[in-house]
């Protein structure tokens, strides 16, 4: 019986030990080894033509009179400056 008992124990403390170590591993690898704790990874921005959000680095960059537009796709932004 205490046989019983201390392998459920050792058991625990194992799965318990695995559990911790895949949550900060996972953790780590998906914060980024650049980017300090808290920093966001990018915005969101909206499409001028279209109302889409999309993250600001996936979009389409315009600079006219002196601001930054981003557009969805290449056709929004096309749209856009034909609409001029």
């Amino acid at each position: 019986m205490i046989r019983i008992i201390v392998l459920i124990a050792v058991g625990y403390i194992g799965f318990r030990f695995l559990k911790s170590w895949i949550i900060k591993h996972i953790s780590i690898s998906q914060a980024g080894a650049n980017r300090p704790p808290g920093e966001l990874d990018d915005i969101m921005v909206q499409d001028p033509v279209c109302q889409v959000y999309f993250p600001k680095r996936s979009g389409v960059h315009l600079h006219r009179n002196g601001k930054d537009l981003y557009f969805c796709s290449p056709e929004c932004r096309q749209r856009y400056i034909s609409n001029l």
